[in-house]
């Protein structure tokens, strides 16, 4: 059976820390969408390493980790982080595989994607300028290429002719950046990447299934950058939901078990894009500050506010949530009153459910009060540890979301997860 940790919100919930604990109950880590626009951040022996393409279960030594056909690849990005992951000791290559059927995201992707988002002026989506979207654009338009076609020797002719088709895009835009450098670097990083196992990512994963091993499939970005139910056009390129489990690694719906939903005990969002209860204040501030709320592929600080239980709710209900796993809950340790938006004021009138397109619409958050604990819960161990007001709180938004709350992340050590 295939279990799935996902992100419930506009991502950089903590999904990285989640994964590597859960890991090594599992057989198979596996990554099924998005791209380098994703930033894990892990931290193995005390020391930080940010994961963007790789899965989180590869510091586990007897680990399988996989790279589905959902995933948008970009060879340099993974390059650096083979690079990196060396540097703790790890053979990447030992049980490190990916898809033939991995797209691979090309130079003129990220020029494309650059070029796009500066054409916008203040419309501007707040890509990541990475490639993604072009990328999963020529996907679709049946123009990509991927990574079984490295195997190839037609490989160089395919990509000068899609490289002059992408040309022509630039010249519309009037691009003038030399990108000559770039192209240096990529066919470096194929070279690198012809030396990985390369697999028919479906028949590998389900042979591993029948053979009943554990798999658990690694989600990128957040729900709500879905492409299809996000904040849209604010979202990425692919299916960021449990769906896509299906669609990014080759199984069938009835082989998916238990959706780990990841949330943040309150909420950020990089970029722009629609953010009912963003804080422009000085809790905003503290959140962010204390939070450490800025982009780890990015770098760019994180909009923070309140938890959306609208939203929330939402990404649960399209996700099939078994569990909630909140993370940076000791955040709000230095809080004497926290907010839980529970309702919508939409245009004047109350809703409970997310607005086809919150861009377009005036939203006021409603709130609840809540008593904030106000102490140090990084030590506790056990969830009986835990202050009276943080039990009360959890247990508001289990009742609100009808799915229990069943793990609070107080630290960002690997083994500061509470069991509730």
């Amino acid at each position: 059976m295939v279990d799935v940790i996902l992100g419930l919100q506009w991502g950089d919930e903590g999904k990285g820390k989640i994964v590597d604990y859960f890991a090594s109950d599992y057989d198979v880590i596996a990554r099924f969408q998005g791209g380098p626009n994703a930033g894990h951040t892990l931290y193995v022996e005390g020391k930080k390493i940010v994961l963007h393409q790789i899965p989180s279960g590869i510091f586990h030594e007897h680990k399988v980790n996989l790279i589905g056909n959902g995933v948008v690849l970009d060879a340099i990005t993974f390059k650096k982080e083979c690079e990196d992951v060396a540097a703790f000791g790890v053979d990447y290559k030992k049980n490190l595989y990916v898809s033939e059927r991995t797209h691979l995201i090309l130079p003129t992707h990220r020029a494309i994607d650059k070029a796009s988002e500066l054409s916008k002026g203040k419309e501007k989506i707040g890509s990541t300028l990475k490639g993604i979207g072009p990328a999963y654009m020529d996907k679709t338009g049946r123009n990509g290429l991927r990574v079984g076609n490295l195997l190839d020797k037609s490989f160089t002719t395919e990509y000068i002719k899609l490289r002059l088709k992408h040309q022509k895009l630039l010249d519309s835009f009037n691009f003038q950046e030399d990108i000559s450098t770039w192209e240096e670097e990529f066919f470096e990083a194929l070279d690198f990447l012809r030396d990985f196992k390369i697999v028919n990512g479906e028949y590998f994963i389900n042979k591993k299934i029948s053979e009943g091993k554990k798999i658990l499939a690694e989600g990128a970005q957040g729900s709500m950058l879905d492409v299809d139910f996000g904040t849209f056009p604010y979202v990425t390129s692919s299916s960021t939901i449990s769906a896509g489990v299906c669609t990014g690694l080759g199984v069938a719906p009835q082989k998916i078990k238990e959706v780990f939903g990841v949330s943040k005990a309150y909420c950020t969002r990089v970029g722009s894009g629609p953010f009912p209860t963003e804080l422009l204040d000085e809790t905003g501030e503290l959140l962010r500050t204390t939070g450490n709320e800025f982009g780890s592929t990015t770098g760019r600080p994180r909009r923070c506010g309140w938890i959306d239980l609208v939203a929330l709710q939402f990404a649960c209900m399209i996700n099939g949530v078994t569990q909630i796993i909140m993370t940076k809950a000791d955040i709000l340790d230095g809080l004497k009153e926290l907010k839980v938006c529970n309702g919508y004021l939409v245009n004047g009138e109350e809703k409970s459910f997310v607005p086809f397109q919150m861009n377009r619409v005036a939203i006021e958050p409603m709130y609840k009060n809540f008593s904030g604990w106000y102490t140090d819960i990084s030590g506790a161990g056990e969830f009986e540890h835990l202050p009276d007001e943080m039990k009360t709180y959890i247990r508001y938004l289990d009742a609100f979301l009808g799915v229990p709350v069943k793990f609070i992340s107080n630290g960002p050590g690997r083994d500061q997860l509470v069991r509730v």
